[in-house]
């Protein structure tokens, strides 16, 4: 049984712990694969030791999700709307207890926190509309004079969805709405880091009344994730999470020559051009790298700026980066919090001591925050050499990487002089000017003059290293759909 360490362990006893959600019921492990202590970020200490799900466990829930899947691949559209409507209607009556354990689990601010609960809600709505519309059949047209051509879209079958810790129950929502409207029974593996806020999935899901075996969810560790992928059962895989895992997670599919969508790391760039208004720029830098204290794939963690207004939009910079206020998620007035978890905090670190080897420009920051918690400055390193580690590498966590343009052509080339191709900002007050850049970055994901909004009707995934397929919107769909097409004779058609 779980074991806590901490008096706000008292706030999680509703969490069902130390258990999986198989079959449409909590049960016991089948076998624990290790410990995992999950930690109040904003203190340091440990909310609660809990035991990890084995391989075992996941069989189960595949089995489980096999024994759905004919029955649940067969429902109607409607009423597999429904249900997703009902999910909503579940996540919406427990948004205030999401809030909490997001804050007190994942250490984020209690405003990023209700934005992860109504993001959810709204990809919940978004395809339980978008299974309402899905139709039997689709007429292409003539297949010759005397056939007609259709096509019929089906669900792939079994799914199997890994999800990160920065984002719970946003990812998660990501991939279990259009996996359940397509008609596919999945296999959730949260992540580790942060089961509290995630786990309440198998609660609502009941509530909801999800048919058994439809949601299975295993909360375990890497062995668990990759016998979710090593099976033949599996018809599908979702991985959000690291590039060196998701390598992995590729291979592993490739055995079975699984469907598979990923979606990798970043390290995109903010673009600002001279003829914007400095102030707002640096609000929007700010948001692009601060929010979520910098654990965020798409973090505009690059800042490519005209060289004619560098100087000026780097004291605005300095002064507004240490105006900001850094707290724990509970306080309202923290405008960035702690990092997730001491694995993370260390990261972070070690890249501020490499930043110190390479001799950069810290304009601001560097260090971590003295007290309790998993607090770090927030941090800006000016003029920085495309060849640093730090320009080139994700840090996931609060520290911007900057240098100078002198044209479009070498803003455009700074921008793309990386690895990965995940998101991008452009900022300019010549919109034709900011199309034409966005046009030639490599970046799934882009905003022109504005925050990093989001919406379920808006394809999700990135380019290059970032990798591979899209979430949300109708592509986010169609990856757990595979597409019939079948010729029958002019007088067989329906």
């Amino acid at each position: 049984m779980p074991s806590s360490a901490d008096p706000d362990a008292s706030k999680i006893d509703d969490v069902q712990l130390g258990q999986c959600y198989i079959g449409g019921n909590w049960q016991p492990l089948a076998e624990a694969d290790g410990e995992q202590e999950l930690f109040n970020p904003a203190t340091g200490a440990v909310l609660v030791t809990v035991p990890l799900a084995g391989v075992a466990d996941a069989k189960q829930a595949l089995v489980a999700a096999g024994e759905a899947n004919g029955k649940w691949s067969q429902t109607a559209p409607a009423e597999r709307g429904a249900m997703l409507d009902r999910i909503a209607d579940e996540f919406a009556a427990r948004r205030e207890r999401l809030i909490a354990l997001s804050t007190l689990n994942n250490g984020k601010l209690r405003v990023e926190a209700a934005i992860d609960v109504d993001d959810a809600i709204a990809s919940y709505r978004y395809y339980a509309d978008a299974a309402r519309a899905l139709q039997p059949r689709e007429h292409i047209g003539a297949a010759d004079d005397q056939h007609q051509l259709y096509r019929c879209q089906v669900p792939v079958g079994i799914s199997s969805l890994i999800v990160p810790w920065n984002f719970p129950m946003v990812t998660t929502a990501w991939k279990v709405a259009p996996a359940l409207a397509a008609g596919c029974p999945v296999v959730l593996k949260p992540s580790e880091v942060t089961l509290l806020p995630e786990l309440v999935l198998g609660d609502i899901a009941s509530a909801a009344g999800v048919p058994a075996g439809v949601l299975n969810i295993v909360p375990g560790g890497a062995r668990v994730g990759q016998a979710m992928v090593d099976n033949p059962r599996v018809r599908k895989v979702s991985f959000t999470g690291s590039n060196a895992v998701g390598e992995q997670v590729m291979q592993n599919a490739a055995a079975h020559m699984h469907k598979i969508s990923l979606e990798l790391g970043g390290k995109s760039p903010i673009v600002v051009f001279d003829d914007v208004d400095l102030d707002w720029a640096v609000a929007q830098i700010m948001a692009g790298i601060f929010f979520n204290a910098g654990q965020m794939c798409s973090a505009t963690s690059r800042l490519v700026v005209a060289d004619a207004i560098a100087d000026d939009l780097y004291a605005r910079l300095k002064s507004a980066r240490e105006a900001l206020r850094v707290g724990p998620g509970s306080d309202d007035a923290s405008v960035m919090g702690p990092l997730v978890s001491p694995a993370q905090f260390a990261r972070v670190q070690d890249y501020m001591q490499i930043a110190q080897q390479e001799n950069l420009h810290c304009l601001s920051g560097g260090h971590a925050l003295d007290g309790k918690g998993f607090f770090v400055a927030p941090t800006v390193y000016a003029d920085v050499p495309t060849t640093s580690r730090l320009w080139r590498e994700e840090i996931f966590g609060p520290v911007l990487v900057s240098t100078r343009c002198n044209s479009e052509e070498e803003a455009i080339a700074l921008a793309n002089d990386s690895e990965f191709g995940l998101a991008a900002t452009v900022l300019s007050a010549d919109v034709e000017r900011g199309w034409r850049v966005m046009n030639a970055i490599d970046a799934g994901a882009q905003w022109l003059n504005g925050e990093q909004l989001v919406v379920p009707a808006g394809g999700w995934g990135g380019l290059k290293h970032s990798g591979i397929g899209r979430e949300l919107g109708t592509e986010g769909l169609q990856a757990y759909q595979e597409s019939k097409y079948i010729v029958v004779p002019n007088n067989a058609g329906p």
